[in-house]
């Protein structure tokens, strides 16, 4: 188990599938979502990435407050946390749900409960959301 990883994970996920969705629909999505949960002054980083489902892809991390970017052990000394992953819904699964590649275009996300309400909380490590240690929990 690392910082910001364990061997229970719940995800949040979103989907839109319309007619003229874009990238751009996707970052301001992410970039609204992770402000509003997070703060305003919430920056958000997305980078390319792979994943099977989503063409093109990218992976989508906000700023660490613990350190204010300068790098610390959470981080990963990067100055950013890693939230999850993203992209542009695949045609092959636009068809497979019955949609028409051609007239409609759309993005999903999913991103880690827990690294959210770590970035949000300050929490250090994850293991703290699963100790029940009640002086920890009494905060929430």
């Amino acid at each position: 188990m690392t910082l910001t990883h364990h061997d229970i994970f719940y995800q949040l996920e979103g989907l839109l599938v319309d007619e003229g969705i874009t990238f751009g629909d996707l970052k301001g999505t992410l970039a609204a979502f992770l402000r509003a949960y997070l703060g305003p002054e919430t920056r958000v980083r997305v980078r390319p990435d792979f994943f099977p489902f989503t063409e093109p892809s990218a992976d989508f991390s906000v700023n660490c407050t613990l350190c204010e970017g300068e790098g610390c052990r959470f981080c990963k000394q990067s100055g950013w946390v890693e939230i999850g992953g993203s992209g542009m819904v695949h045609p092959n699964v636009l068809i497979a749900g019955g949609y028409d590649p051609d007239r409609v275009s759309g993005f999903a996300f999913g991103g880690g409960m827990e690294r959210l309400a770590q970035r949000r909380f300050d929490i250090e490590h994850i293991r703290t959301l699963y100790d029940n240690d009640m002086r920890f929990l009494r905060q929430f």
